[in-house]
């Protein structure tokens, strides 16, 4: 009997060693595919980082941009707050220079002052540069003194 109870001790440990080696295959397979899929998780995120370095530095340039264009345009709006400021003064020297013409002209005329408080006639404004323009036309051809 001591040979059969050694010998179904012979035949255990047989089918135990051939399911570790059946399993130590299976265990391998896992572990190969395991390795292959970290090679490409590995790729993934080398590609990911080159893409993250690549939307800084595209991020970076637009900053740049975007504030050569803020400082642009702080210049451009500075300089046309001061060419309007400018242009309202022109404009209010060549109110002042009409309405002196449109006195003058009135004056010439023999009629009577209009006083700055009162609106101007935009008929008799059209009227008394008419008349200048004709006396200046006159002039250049040498025709009046």
């Amino acid at each position: 009997m001591s040979y059969g109870i050694g010998l179904a001790i012979e035949v255990a440990v047989a089918v135990l060693l051939a399911l570790t080696i059946i399993y130590c295959v299976a265990l391998n397979s896992r572990l190969k595919s395991l390795k292959a899929d970290e090679g490409a998780m590995k790729a993934t995120i080398a590609e990911l980082v080159a893409a993250t370095a690549t939307a800084e530095r595209a991020v970076a340039g637009l900053r740049a941009t975007m504030k050569d264009c803020e400082t642009g345009l702080d210049e451009r709006l500075r300089a046309a707050q001061l060419m309007a400021a400018d242009l309202e003064l022109q404009t209010k020297s060549a109110d002042v220079v009409l309405g002196k013409l449109t006195r003058i002209v009135t004056a010439a005329r023999g009629a009577p002052d209009l006083s700055p408080d009162r609106p101007l006639d935009p008929r008799a404004m059209a009227a008394a540069a008419q008349t200048l323009s004709e006396r200046a036309r006159m002039r250049l051809n040498g025709l009046a003194a």
